[in-house]
């Protein structure tokens, strides 16, 4: 998962063009304010963000469309390419710009929020979120000159229309094919920037491209929810393990690691700690199911708590801040398999000849080194001298069976 912002920083002397694709999170948060800073620090002529995204996060949107608000270069959100779209949280961004473009074949709209804590959500108090929503982006509309009652329309009823009706009715200004017949689209175009007046002069502007930073990319990873709620399970995992066998440390190690970065990404994510309990829970059941006899039933507790524990982890309508069901499968079974797995060899090692000690040998062969009869005498086997007794008597030479031990003495037969 991953964002599309392609961000463009034209300035008098370079344009910077970066890419992001995906989810509104504080990963493209980071980038797109770290983007506007450099535009500014530079006197970029303008900036432009080239932006598909599916929707997101409430906080990181408010952050993004705050800081364009108050940027002191122009802002410009450019819809692309064909076949993107900017919903939800999308609608927002590119509301709060100076301007804003799509490409052909592009939509915007759907912008209806989403629970994102977890909980229920009543009637009254999804009406307040609904207002609130509708509200800011009205505030936006006013602020850019731009159609109010589609937006009051994209949050109440997840209205969404294509690019040449945007341009129609209001909601964007320019559509372009592509970066090229964008930029000359916009030489010459005004706009407000902290109550004055700039006019656009993007012609013969070299680009650079503005790349994500480590950390950044790092942050893009860890707010993927399937691969938080992957490090969730190592962690957990590794961490059991390490406790069952202590000395180890390679579990303990990547565990500890794993559940760290773990947690700080469902800081990230709107989560749900019923679930993270529900998974820990199921972590308990699979352990004890190898020491305690429950004919199957903590397993399939174990199965039942992370099921449901993995499905409502993060509380979000959307499913691109849900964990996968595919993912969730394929988790469940490689756990189910490893469990079982630990389970048969448990049971088998109790039905398993015992390998070392007196007990070990019966069943063994060796060679009489004396004569042996029920008064006694001394075989070797296994590598060792031991007293031995049989029933019959053996002759020295003669090879023998373990059938039998008490204390330090073998009973044996001849072969």
């Amino acid at each position: 998962m991953g964002f599309l912002f392609t961000l463009f920083i034209i300035q008098a002397n370079s344009i910077y063009l970066g890419e992001l694709n995906g989810v509104i999170s504080p990963a493209s948060s980071a980038y797109i304010l770290r983007a506007i800073t450099t535009a500014e620090e530079n006197d970029a002529e303008c900036l432009i963000i080239k932006l598909d995204t599916p929707g997101g996060l409430d906080e990181s949107m408010r952050e993004i469309t705050k800081r364009i608000l108050n940027a002191n270069v122009p802002v410009v959100i450019y819809v692309a390419p064909r076949g993107a779209r900017a919903a939800s949280a999308g609608v927002f961004i590119l509301y709060a710009s100076h301007i804003a473009a799509m490409a052909p074949g592009t939509n915007i709209g759907a912008a209806h929020p989403v629970g994102m804590g977890g909980e229920k959500v009543d009637s009254v108090m999804a009406n307040k979120v609904t207002n609130d929503a509708v509200a800011y982006l009205q505030s936006l509309a006013k602020t850019r000159n731009r159609n109010i009652h589609w937006a009051e329309k994209a949050v109440r009823e997840s209205a969404s229309i294509d690019d040449e009706t945007a341009l129609k009715i209001g909601v964007c200004e320019v559509i372009a094919e592509n970066e090229e017949e964008l930029i000359k689209k916009l030489d010459g175009k005004e706009v407000r920037i902290q109550e004055q007046t700039k006019r656009l002069d993007t012609k013969s502007v070299p680009i650079k491209k503005l790349s994500m930073t480590l950390r950044e990319r790092l942050l893009l990873i860890l707010t993927n929810p399937n691969i938080a709620y992957i490090l969730l399970l190592l962690g957990i995992y590794g961490l059991f393990f390490e406790l069952q066998n202590p000395g180890t440390i390679f579990p303990g190690v990547v565990g500890g690691i794993c559940l760290i970065l773990g947690f700080y990404a469902l800081h990230l994510l709107p989560v749900n700690y019923a679930g993270v309990a529900l998974i820990i829970l199921s972590a308990i059941f699979f352990i004890l199911e190898i020491y305690v006899t429950s004919h199957g039933l903590l397993s399939v507790g174990g199965v039942i708590s992370l099921v449901i524990g993995s499905l409502i982890l993060f509380g979000s309508d959307q499913p691109f801040l849900r964990v996968s069901w595919e993912v969730i499968m394929v988790v469940v079974i490689i756990i189910v398999i490893f469990f079982s797995l630990l389970l048969f060899l448990g049971i088998k090692a109790q039905f398993r000849k015992p390998s070392a000690g007196k007990e070990g040998l019966v069943g063994e062969t060796g060679i009489a080194r004396t004569d042996i009869d029920d008064k006694g005498g001394t075989a070797f086997v296994h590598g060792e001298w031991w007293n031995a007794v049989s029933e019959k008597p053996i002759k020295r030479g003669a090879k023998i069976r373990v059938i039998d031990s008490e204390g330090m003495i073998l009973k044996v037969e001849e072969i």
